[in-house]
């Protein structure tokens, strides 16, 4: 392959990539063709986009976009995941859909430009994502505000109960009294 022709696919796979800048890193070489089919439409399915390409173009596209230190990463057969609204979604349905297949093999990832091994792949899954780290914020922001209002209501909601007992004991005073004039 001449150098301009690597030129092409190395601005094509940049310009698929485009801003990706978390992308993981599988080896799917073991399945069979039509297992891999299956696996690719489950990852299109869920709104991910998968590339393979040799991994010397495919490091130099990641290297413009600012990953660095992937060499390992891009060791034997690789295909690159990218997509998602973040990289623990992206890392989540990663785990989740290679679970179902035993001979694909998470060989890493890319996020902000740090490599990541399979393992802290595997423990991005698991965390939280970017919208449930903003409603357990906005839940600790709100909760002070909460407490405060069940205590200020707590006390009032007691004496308004307590009114009522003593007013159904002495007859409920619905009737209009004789005595105001």
């Amino acid at each position: 392959m001449s150098k301009y022709v690597k030129e092409l696919i190395i601005d094509d796979v940049h310009a698929r990539l485009g801003d990706a800048r978390d992308v993981v890193i599988i080896d799917s070489s073991a399945l069979d063709p039509i297992t891999d089919h299956e696996f690719r439409g489950k990852i299109r399915n869920a709104g991910i986009k998968m590339l393979t390409v040799k991994n010397t173009l495919a490091r130099k596209a990641l290297e413009r976009n600012g990953a660095q230190g992937i060499d390992k990463i891009l060791a034997g057969p690789s295909t690159i995941i990218y997509g998602g609204e973040d990289v623990v979604a992206l890392s989540k349905i990663v785990v989740k859909v290679t679970k179902d297949y035993e001979k694909i093999a998470i060989k890493g990832g890319v996020s902000e430009g740090t490599p990541l091994n399979s393992d802290a792949v595997t423990a991005l899954s698991k965390s939280p994502g970017r919208l449930e780290l903003i409603s357990q914020i906005v839940g600790q922001i709100l909760s002070p505000g909460a407490n405060l209002a069940g205590a200020l209501l707590g006390p009032g909601g007691k004496l308004a109960g307590i009114v009522k007992t003593i007013e159904e004991k002495h007859g409920g005073g619905d009737e209009p009294s004789s005595e105001a004039a």
